[in-house]
């Protein structure tokens, strides 16, 4: 049952993410499917999280973290071109708090969250996997961030991408990985690979069309 439930639940994230991708580079509803953005990912957090093995104290608190932190170092970097650089949100990703899309708040806890579950069966110092968990994330901003204006998600000052926004999400990326290795709850999710491998091709594929 466990095992069928797994089939199922990445079927759906593959056809949602299949679906998507061709419903935004083909098709001629394309605006109707980047207005699904903020749902595709609400679901994929919900099939992602529905794996999840201890919702204790500690989880529910880092979980918690993740996202404020999240959405603080958005804010800062929307308003005053720190952290990240300078570069404003389109309306791609759904509804805004202070010009900052709140399903960004729950992809950052999502991209903590699987890269952090990635490198747990590592035998290696949680310092050492705490950066290599940050560098995995930064890996997947690199496939995001050539194609982000295109899809109305954000734009950068001259559409030119700052290398301290790389920076920036390396820095951010890595104190939070710190959080996720030394809280105290089972890292360990059969989903985590797949909602990344599924956003590494989604975005890989816009790259090289675009």
């Amino acid at each position: 049952m466990k095992d069928k439930k797994l089939v199922i639940a990445v079927t759906v994230l593959i056809i949602l993410h299949v679906v998507g991708f061709f419903g935004i580079a083909f098709s001629p509803y394309r605006n109707w499917f980047l207005d699904l953005t903020a749902f595709n990912l609400a679901i994929t957090a919900f099939l992602l999280f529905s794996f999840h093995k201890t919702w204790n104290l500690s989880f529910t608190l880092f979980a918690a973290v993740a996202f404020a932190v999240g959405l603080v170092v958005e804010l800062i970097g929307v308003h005053t071109n720190l952290l990240f650089g300078s570069y404003v949100y389109g309306n791609g990703l759904g509804p805004k708090l202070w010009d900052v899309p709140l399903v960004i708040a729950l992809n950052w806890l999502m991209l903590v969250y699987i890269t952090g579950v990635l490198v747990t069966p590592f035998k290696w110092h949680w310092l050492i996997k705490a950066f290599l968990a940050a560098g995995f994330m930064v890996l997947l901003d690199l496939l995001i961030e050539p194609v982000a204006a295109i899809l109305n998600f954000w734009t950068w000052h001259n559409y030119q991408i700052p290398a301290t926004n790389y920076w920036g999400w390396l820095g951010v990326g890595f104190l939070l990985q710190i959080y996720f290795q030394q809280a105290d709850f089972q890292k360990a999710n059969s989903m985590a690979k797949y909602v990344y491998a599924t956003q590494f091709f989604f975005f890989l594929g816009f790259n090289l069309m675009f």
